[in-house]
């Protein structure tokens, strides 16, 4: 329930506290909440300025993987906490729990050098609020016909990172082994392939939207003799998966997994 309140005349106060001295100090009134109280749990969370999506898009252009920790095989995910002010900005930028020095580093960079917030709304006004970001460092190995596909990042061949991670990554509707299933279904191996008895796999990147559409198809390790076009036809024409979700909304991922060729 709210509270209304109302400044009194400096004289009615005095006149109060001269009549009444005893009952005055027997009042209790609430106490506000301090200005500098951080909040975890709020009516009106904050949200970057943007929303989600773009937010998210934004760590997408600007992370980086520092090449010594990539050469050192460092990856994982970097838990970011910080509070957003009650003017957008944020402070008190930290990993939660210490993964790696470089990529600590990075994720912090990250978020300090991010766009504002649009801050917290609690109990009719603006506080400052706690909020975490997970950031993962990810660097992929060669997947398989039979696994799930993996979030993917930058360039061929190159580190693959993912850098906000969703509460709910994309996925096949039906599932990955009815995703898979479909693609043998649906393939058609090509006369030169066959001619020339090429096999193996095609690792095919993508983006899933947010309807569950998937596009900026592309292969990212080809094998030739027709295979990667008609791994492209394949991408191109299969069903709609599921979309990702972040904090309950939809957004889009990257993609990459094999179309698998075998005579």
């Amino acid at each position: 329930m709210k509270h209304a309140f109302r400044l009194l005349p400096l004289a009615a106060l005095l006149s109060t506290a001269a009549l009444a001295p005893a009952t005055a100090q027997k009042l209790k009134y609430p106490k506000a909440a301090a200005a500098s109280e951080i909040y975890d749990a709020v009516e009106k969370p904050a949200i970057p300025v943007g929303g989600v999506e773009a937010y998210a898009q934004y760590l997408a252009d600007n992370q980086q993987y520092p090449t010594a920790a990539l050469q050192a095989k460092a990856q994982g995910t970097a838990t970011v906490t910080f509070v957003v002010e009650k003017n957008g900005s944020v402070s008190n930028v930290a990993v939660a729990q210490p993964l790696h020095p470089l990529l600590d580093a990075e994720a912090i960079r990250v978020i300090k050098g991010g766009p504002r917030w649009t801050p917290a709304q609690h109990k009719g006004g603006t506080v400052r609020q706690r909020v975490s970001v997970p950031i993962t460092f990810e660097i992929p190995a060669e997947t398989g016909s039979g696994t799930a596909a993996a979030p993917a990042g930058t360039a061929p061949d190159g580190p693959i990172t993912q850098v906000v991670k969703p509460d709910q990554p994309a996925r096949p509707v039906g599932g990955t082994d009815a995703f898979f299933e479909w693609i043998q279904q649906n393939q058609k191996y090509p006369a030169l392939a066959r001619q020339k008895k090429v096999q193996g796999r095609v690792m095919m990147e993508f983006v899933v939207q947010k309807d569950g559409s998937l596009s900026e198809i592309k292969p990212v390790k080809r094998l030739g003799a027709g295979l990667d076009e008609e791994a492209i036809r394949l991408i191109k024409a299969a069903p709609k998966w599921q979309p990702a979700t972040y904090q309950g909304q939809p957004m889009k991922q990257k993609m990459v997994l094999p179309v698998v060729f075998t005579l």
